[in-house]
């Protein structure tokens, strides 16, 4: 019987999207993928970056980098992340 497991399946097992997440947790990027990935990165989206959701709603707010930033969340569906 396997008792432990390793600590990329949990990170694996816990990914969701920002838009998926609730709001007041920290989270760590793992990946971002869609049709404005370089415009996030250029705005400190990145992967391994620590971000903070603080709304939820049709536009959600959260900080990264200590600067905060408004995403729709199609935008937030295209940002994968994992609780810190």
């Amino acid at each position: 019987m396997k008792l432990f497991r390793r600590a990329t399946d949990i990170q694996t097992d816990s990914a969701m999207t920002l838009a998926q997440a609730s709001v007041g947790c920290s989270l760590r990027i793992n990946s971002i993928k869609g049709a404005a990935c370089d415009r996030l990165r250029s705005m400190g989206f990145c992967e391994s970056m620590e971000v903070k959701k603080l709304s939820n709603g049709h536009n959600m707010l959260c900080t990264v980098c200590g600067t905060k930033l408004a995403l729709n969340k199609k935008l937030a569906a295209q940002i994968l992340v994992c609780p810190v």
